[in-house]
């Protein structure tokens, strides 16, 4: 005869599923896809030694950092360093150089990307296509020394072909490697011409997966090339574009310290003194590593800040963010 005992002891050994059965499932996994989780570990590794390692030392930002006391022997003095920064004659200077040349960016260099990868899409002829996508892709494998030399040479006063040309133009004398007023279109032209064909590679990715019967359709509506663009293949990249530009906006104030620094010279200072290059001439050239590192700290702060509010808002907006 079976006994209420019996039935409770029954229930709970049905309704409570064992604890190493879920164990051997993740085991099973790892087993399962190890060859993913191997190519995975490089990576891994790269972000540990080289992304959250070093976040361990950005301690120095609250502390007066002496070298020979170290890290953990240096007095601790709290926000001091932010405070100095902030209220610093030249923050506003640095904010408005970082933040200009970072809306350049953002309003026309990315932009340019999306309409590259567009045209690029409507080349149907697969040997120009492709001749095409290399050399738009050759520039992103030059370094910026290389790059700035290349602009060194088409601008140098008397013997430069674009300096030449421009001038007899323009009727002037120039010289647009020093002048102040043109440091800023020269910055933005040779990261258009850097950077945006590489970046045409993820919206062609998104490109090649439009729906081709969405295509059709349109066309047996009677909709022209640019009325396809719009209604069909732009909604359709709509997710990618603004994935993109979130990650783009967390970018902001990245401006690029190697660019920036070839470029810039005495004349120019003014204009391109950015945070980037102030934390190396505070930090590495005059050793406030301290204070060089809680201005660092602060940037990527702002740069996470923007993120999650850029993210926000595209949630806000009914649009895919990237969590």
């Amino acid at each position: 005869m079976t006994t209420v005992a019996d039935v409770q002891a029954a229930a709970a050994a049905t309704s409570t599923p064992p604890a190493p059965r879920r164990r051997s499932t993740v085991v099973s996994r790892v087993v399962r896809y190890r060859w993913l989780f191997l190519m995975m570990l490089p990576g891994i590794v790269y972000f540990v030694l080289f992304r959250f390692w070093p976040m361990w030392g950005a301690r120095i930002a609250f502390k007066d950092y002496v070298p020979f006391l170290g890290i953990d022997g240096s007095p601790w003095v709290g926000l001091k360093h932010f405070e100095d920064f902030f209220t610093n004659p030249d923050f506003p200077r640095l904010l408005a150089n970082t933040l200009i040349l970072a809306a350049l960016g953002l309003c026309i260099a990315f932009p340019l990307t999306i309409i590259l990868a567009l045209l690029l899409n409507e080349l149907r002829l697969s040997i120009l296509k492709r001749t095409v996508q290399t050399l738009v892709y050759i520039p992103h494998f030059l370094s910026w020394t290389v790059v700035v030399s290349l602009t060194t040479l088409l601008f140098a006063v008397d013997t430069g072909p674009l300096w030449t040309s421009l001038n007899g133009i323009f009727g002037t004398n120039t010289d647009f490697l020093t002048d102040p007023d043109w440091f800023r279109p020269l910055i933005l032209l040779q990261g258009i011409w850097k950077s945006t064909g590489w970046g045409t590679i993820i919206f062609l990715a998104a490109l090649a997966g439009v729906d081709q019967e969405q295509y059709e359709a349109a066309i047996i509506d009677g909709a022209g090339r640019w009325q396809r663009t719009w209604h069909v293949t732009l909604p359709a990249i709509r997710p990618t574009i603004v994935v993109m530009l979130i990650l783009q906006t967390g970018e902001i104030l990245n401006t690029g310290f190697e660019q920036i620094y070839l470029m810039s010279n005495a004349l120019n200072r003014s204009v391109a003194d950015v945070f980037d290059t102030y934390v190396y001439f505070t930090g590495i050239q005059q050793g406030a590593y301290s204070y060089s590192t809680a201005v660092g700290l602060s940037k990527a702060i702002v740069g996470v800040i923007l993120i999650f509010g850029t993210n926000w808002l595209a949630k806000r907006f009914n649009q895919q963010g990237i969590f």
